[in-house]
């Protein structure tokens, strides 16, 4: 998953309109909502509040705000499309400055706008993360820790409840083959407890 990892800002004027594109990290709608009401307060004179957002998992909306259709909201989310980003939100505040633009020049200013915002942010890559619980016996703590620094796991914690329990994150593509593996050593006596929760992480 691509996205960017902190708000971002941008400014363009084009005829007399001043459009503000700010673009932001989230995780769901709630925070779309929050994020959006908050420019709506910071802006609450601008012409227009246009807006876009994506998340991983393909849900998406955008919206034109008043704008004529297909010259706002689709042109915010294609600038998003360009750099293959989601998990986050983009709006474009218009302060109208009495020129009307025309359908083409409106529509390049939201792009450019949305486009020099996320082009300015920070981009990073997160990885897909499944959590596994490891159970075991100290006999076989040698070959726990041997397999989990091989796939590279991320140990959350470590516990004793008499025996050692280990919960940690692995890469969900390799989780199956540590799974089968870790068994397949120690003649199952090592448990796996997969958690359904997935996880978007740095790796």
């Amino acid at each position: 998953m691509r996205t960017i990892s902190s708000e971002s800002e941008s400014r363009l004027k084009e005829k007399g309109s001043l459009f503000i594109a700010i673009s932001k990290p989230a995780e769901n709608e709630e925070e779309v909502q929050i994020f959006l009401n908050s420019i709506r307060k910071k802006y609450y004179d601008a012409t227009h509040h246009c807006y876009s957002y994506r998340f991983v998992n393909g849900s998406f909306k955008y919206s034109d705000d008043g704008e004529p259709g297909g010259t706002a909201g689709k042109r915010i989310f294609n600038a998003q499309n360009h750099f293959g980003l989601t998990n986050l939100t983009t709006v474009v505040v218009r302060f109208f400055g009495g020129v009307k633009l025309g359908v083409g020049p409106l529509g390049k200013a939201y792009y450019d706008s949305a486009f020099e915002s996320l082009n300015s942010a920070k981009i990073e890559e997160k990885m897909l993360y499944s959590r596994l619980e490891i159970r075991y016996i100290f006999d076989n703590s040698s070959l726990v820790h041997h397999l989990i620094s091989k796939y590279k796991l991320k140990i959350e914690e470590s516990r004793f409840e008499p025996e050692p329990v280990i919960s940690a994150l692995i890469l969900d593509p390799q989780a199956s083959r540590f799974e089968e593996e870790i068994r397949s050593v120690s003649n199952n006596k090592i448990r796996i407890k997969k958690s359904d929760e997935l996880l978007y992480l740095k790796k």
